[in-house]
């Protein structure tokens, strides 16, 4: 009955608390582009050692996707343990769930690069380091954005789970908004977790209309 009554958003609150609004924005986005860019440096060496010795392919992405079908919060409670409610256990299992997304997608770039580009690049004199730089890699770019695209909206709404170990970000006020019964944290919690991941979306094609003009051009 409480709930009922109340207005979808009090606007007082909202301009009250701005500051703990901003601080919560702050720790998802901190949170969020500390686990996909650790997720990076970490699956970028993985591709290019599974795209060297292909029989490791198969085993990685079966590590990795056995890490992204663990349940967030049973994943936590094991970590818990060991790192605490830490800014630290976040981020192992934030880390977790973007390395399958992110190495399929650098894998599917590189095997996407036709052969025939390959034995132009080595006709020209390309060692194998100047042609992944040169040739590979940017060929590569629109299949690893989409990865990164994928990683960080996932990230975003799992950021949110976080805050039962004493992180959270805007989770923090879905979870106090209903602890509360206070309808108006519920709601800006929500709406920017989701304005986050669409924003985050558009910057990331943006970047990569940026750095990929000769798809644009293609498109």
């Amino acid at each position: 009955m409480l709930l009922a009554s109340q207005p979808w958003v009090q606007w007082s609150w909202v301009r009250t608390h701005l500051h703990v609004i901003r601080h919560e924005v702050w720790q998802h986005l901190l949170l969020t582009l500390l686990a996909v860019g650790i997720g990076l440096l970490i699956t970028f060496p993985l591709a290019l050692l599974a795209r060297a010795w292909r029989p490791l392919e198969g085993p990685l992405i079966a590590l990795t996707g056995t890490l992204y079908a663990v349940p967030s919060l049973a994943l936590f409670a094991v970590l818990v343990p060991f790192t605490g409610f830490t800014t630290t256990s976040a981020e192992i299992g934030l880390v977790g769930y973007t390395l399958l997304i992110l190495l399929r997608n650098m894998l599917a770039g590189l095997d996407a690069v036709p052969d025939d580009v390959r034995d132009a690049a080595l006709g020209m004199g390309f060692g194998r380091w100047r042609m992944f730089t040169r040739v590979e890699l940017p060929l590569a770019l629109p299949a690893l954005f989409a990865g990164i695209r994928i990683a960080t909206v996932t990230t975003i709404g799992l950021v949110t789970v976080t805050v039962f170990i004493g992180e959270g970000g805007l989770g923090a006020m879905l979870f106090q908004g209903f602890q509360n019964t206070f309808r108006t944290q519920e709601v800006v919690g929500a709406v920017l977790v989701v304005a986050l991941a669409v924003a985050a979306d558009v910057v990331l094609v943006g970047v990569q209309r940026v750095l990929t003009p000769w798809a644009r051009g293609r498109a």
